[in-house]
């Protein structure tokens, strides 16, 4: 059975977002499903979806996993279900509110109706548009996207953007096996992957808010990661190359 439009969105203690951003998805016009995958969130925020299950039905899933295994691994997890499951349109967003979730129908037309294959809600494509955010935090930002278009060559100004919308094609595409990363630098890494392999890709304007709610994720080790990745993809595409998956859907 072919679906159309999938959102998918890793949680980990956040139930006092969660409740609300299901909502605003449910309510929003064109009909976009959700999944939520849960990293096993001690305040009970898999527990909430559940019940929201009982309001919104099979539009609303929910995956549950057993501890907190990364923000990679919890996309690849929801981009096999996605694809399983038929969507043809695939988004990826923070639960947090970071991201308005009035943009996605910004992300779904810019693929559904301009014809590109990747669409993303970027924070630095018209000026530097993030609210609340430290000054420190935004020149941290801003800084590493840069860094990571000075060393891959990516045309992309919002490298480390997580708001995303995917053609089904560009999934099926990626070997999503091979995706390396499980914290932010997993980000970096899609589009550099997706870049790499050919397709269409447009930053559509949007204006970042940082949580008022809840606790970010944001650590040390992720930074770390990120930094040392992008030095890795820029390697493995010179020594290795980027093809099109040609293996079956799990």
């Amino acid at each position: 059975m072919q679906k159309e439009k999938l959102v998918i969105i890793p949680t980990y203690n956040e139930l006092e977002n969660i409740r609300e951003m299901v909502i605003s998805i449910m309510e929003l016009e064109g009909d976009f499903d959700l999944l939520i995958i849960d990293d096993n969130s001690p305040d009970g925020t898999a527990q909430e979806v559940l019940a929201l299950q009982n309001e919104f039905g099979e539009r609303l899933h929910i995956i549950q996993r057993e501890g907190k295994l990364g923000l990679g691994t919890a996309y690849i997890k929801g981009f096999k279900f996605a694809l399983n499951s038929g969507y043809q349109f695939i988004f990826e967003m923070d639960a947090d509110f970071s991201h308005n979730p009035l943009d996605l129908i910004k992300l779904y037309k810019a693929c559904a109706e301009e014809g590109f294959d990747m669409s993303i809600g970027s924070r630095y494509i018209t000026g530097v548009n993030v609210v609340n955010w430290p000054m420190g935090r935004v020149l941290m930002s801003f800084m590493a996207s840069k860094y990571v278009q000075f060393i891959t060559g990516i045309p992309i100004k919002d490298t480390t953007a997580g708001f995303k919308c995917y053609r089904r094609k560009v999934l099926e595409a990626i070997d999503l096996d091979s995706i390396r990363f499980i914290g932010y630098a997993f980000q970096i890494e899609m589009k550099f992957t997706v870049w790499k392999l050919g397709f269409k890709i447009v930053e559509v304007p949007i204006i970042f808010t940082d949580r008022t709610k809840g606790t970010s994720k944001m650590s040390k080790n992720i930074f770390r990661e990120a930094v040392l990745g992008v030095i890795f993809l820029k390697l493995k595409s010179i020594f290795k190359g980027y093809k099109p998956n040609q293996s079956e859907l799990p």
